[in-house]
Formats: C-alpha cells, structure tokens, sequence
C-alpha cells in the first residue's frame, strides 16, 4: 500500500470536529439545546490549550467527561476551541477546551457518537487517526449527572469508549 501524503485521517478527524464545532455553535447562538438533545464531552485535561480550575485539573488528572444538559451558561465558540461555565458539585467554573483535546463526543438523545484517538501526552503531532462516527437506533435517555471521570486508567494511545454512558437494556 502507497504512503499517505495526503494524511486523510488528520482531515476526517478535523471534519468530524467541525460537528462538534457546528452543533455547539448553534447552541451558543440560541442558548439552549434543541428538543431532548444534551452532550457528553470527553477531554484530555492536560491537553495543550486546556483551562481548568486547579481542584478540577486535581480531581481530573488525564481526562474527564462534562454534561451539557439542564444548566451551562456563556458558551462561546471559536475555530478552534469552546468556553463554557458548568457547575460541579453547586461550585461554578468556567472550562476552556480546545476541540483537539476532544477524545468523544456523544449524544445519547440519538445515540450519536464520535470517538478521536488523542494522545495522553503534550505532544502536537497527532497519530494516525482511529475515528468512530455512527449514528444508531434511537434511544431516549435518563437524567444524567453534572460530570463524570471516565477512564483515568486508561492507557496512552486508547480510544475512550463512551458506552458507559448508554441507557442499559
């Protein structure tokens, strides 16, 4: 097989980003989310660009999962990164997450998911791309909690599943 000089997989991933990108500006624009739709967010809370508070980055040492459901406020989206106030535990914070820090990103109103292969270190070059983009059967959801860590066993390299997150059958 022939070398990839086009690097496809850096293109499908910054596309698929671009729905993110997408999905969370038009509801910064509104303010709200549309119809039952709420996100699950996975990032690499080391990731370069990252901003957190310093209990969270404590609490989330690699990587943790935000909610955006019921309450959020200030989202604001740029090319290249959203910023969004959360509360954790009654405590507000405002994040800053570049959409490279990504690892997934899941809608369990419509049981969408994409899945990024992100390095667990501060390295810029990104890998060879393991993308999952998939939309499957509706499934309605259940109350979901505010945040979630999610993997910080994980090893470097591995893709986040966020199967843990569907609605059990």
């Amino acid at each position: 097989m022939g070398q990839d000089h086009i690097r496809y997989d850096i293109l499908a991933q910054d596309a698929l980003r671009g729905v993110i990108r997408k999905v969370l500006s038009e509801v910064a624009a509104t303010g709200r989310l549309p119809g039952e739709h709420h996100f699950f967010i996975t990032f690499l809370t080391g990731a370069p660009g990252v901003r957190i508070s310093q209990h969270l980055k404590a609490k989330y040492p690699e990587q943790m999962t935000i909610v955006i459901q019921h309450q959020f406020w200030e989202l604001k989206v740029t090319e290249t990164s959203f910023e969004i106030g959360l509360s954790f535990s009654d405590v507000p914070e405002k994040l800053f997450i570049p959409f490279n820090a990504i690892r997934g990103f899941y809608d369990p109103s419509v049981n969408f998911e994409l899945e990024f292969d992100v390095p667990l270190t501060d390295s810029d070059e990104l890998p060879a791309a393991e993308i999952t983009a998939y939309p499957v059967a509706s499934e309605k959801s259940e109350e979901t909690p505010a945040t979630k860590a999610e993997g910080e066993e994980k090893k470097p390299g591995s893709v986040v599943s966020l199967d843990a997150f569907r609605k059990k059958q």
